[in-house]
Formats: structure tokens, sequence, C-alpha cells
């Protein structure tokens, strides 16, 4: 099973991939998160953040989770995922494969913007940022849509969500 969580930085998606592995985990089941930045680090950073860039980790990150899901291993994704050919392939060639969309607003992702992401983007002092100077298209065929515009203390709500899926419910019948 992939469970691959989309949304734009800062809006909860590796908060959320964490808890849902762990979770996994404490079932005794195998898992791998994988997360955009990570991989691209693990790669030596090898793609820019460009919209090319992005498309070559979006592929890598596909191709990475279709592997480690054939080995019998969940993986957790956690991605910007900008690509829909992408989220498309994923669904053609990856069994029991779900998506979660971490949806959340512009302003309230410039209010929980600790890096200064947005507001250099906005300003014009950093190029390439998702969601100010490359679209971000919204998935059209997410499993789940979480609105993640609040502050929460607490994610387990939006992790029981998660577990809701048909695809991850049969998954675990059939385990």
């Amino acid at each position: 099973m992939v469970i691959w969580i989309i949304g734009l930085s800062g809006a909860g998606k590796t908060t959320l991939a964490n808890l849902v592995t762990e979770r996994l985990r404490s079932y005794g089941k195998k898992v791998v998160l994988l997360d955009g930045d990570v991989i691209r680090e693990l790669f030596k950073n090898d793609v820019d953040h460009t919209v090319e860039g992005r498309r070559r980790n979006a592929e890598r990150l596909s191709a990475l989770s279709k592997f480690i899901a054939s080995q019998d291993v969940h993986v957790v994704a956690a991605v910007l995922s900008i690509f829909p050919d992408w989220q498309e392939w994923n669904r053609k060639n990856i069994d029991d494969y779900c998506e979660v969309y971490m949806q959340c607003s512009i302003d309230t992702l410039r209010k929980r913007d600790i890096k200064s992401l947005y507001e250099g983007a906005l300003n014009g002092d950093i190029p390439n940022v998702v969601g100010v100077n490359i679209p971000f298209p919204e998935p059209a065929n997410a499993n789940l849509t979480i609105d993640n515009n609040q502050d929460r203390a607490d994610f387990k709500e939006l992790v029981d969500k998660v577990f809701e899926i048909d695809t991850v419910r049969n998954v675990f019948a059939e385990e």
C-alpha cells in the first residue's frame, strides 16, 4: 500500500505522514516513510527546484514507492506532487495506492512560514516556490481531502480519517 500525502510547504503533510507511519508501525507493519526533501538529500540534491527538477524528483519518488510496495512494505510519502500525470501514473501502476490532500490556503501558509519561503517568493528573493512562482494544481482524485487551515495541537483525528479510507481499510482486512 502507498499512502501519498500531497500539499504545499507548511500544509502539514510531513506531520501527518510521520503519525500515519508511527501508527502503522504500532500495528507491527513494515513501512517506509518517504519525504520529498529527504529524497532530494539522499540523492545529493542532484535535482533543483525548477519544474523540470521537480518532475525528475516526482518520477523518482513514484518509482521508488512502487518498488518498495512491491516488496510487501507499506509506503507513506509526503510530497508536493504538482504533476497530475504522475498521480495518474501512481494510480495505474501502484497496487493499493491512495492520495490524501492536505488543503491549506496561501494565507494560512504565510502565517506558518517559519522559513520565510512564501514571503521570500512574494518579494522576489526566492524563485521556483510552488504556490507562488509555480502553480499548484489541486489533486482532482484524492481519496481524502483534509482542510488544514486551522492550527492543530493534535492530528489524531486526521490520522483516524486516513485509516478510514477504503483502500487502507481493505489492505488491513486482507492482512
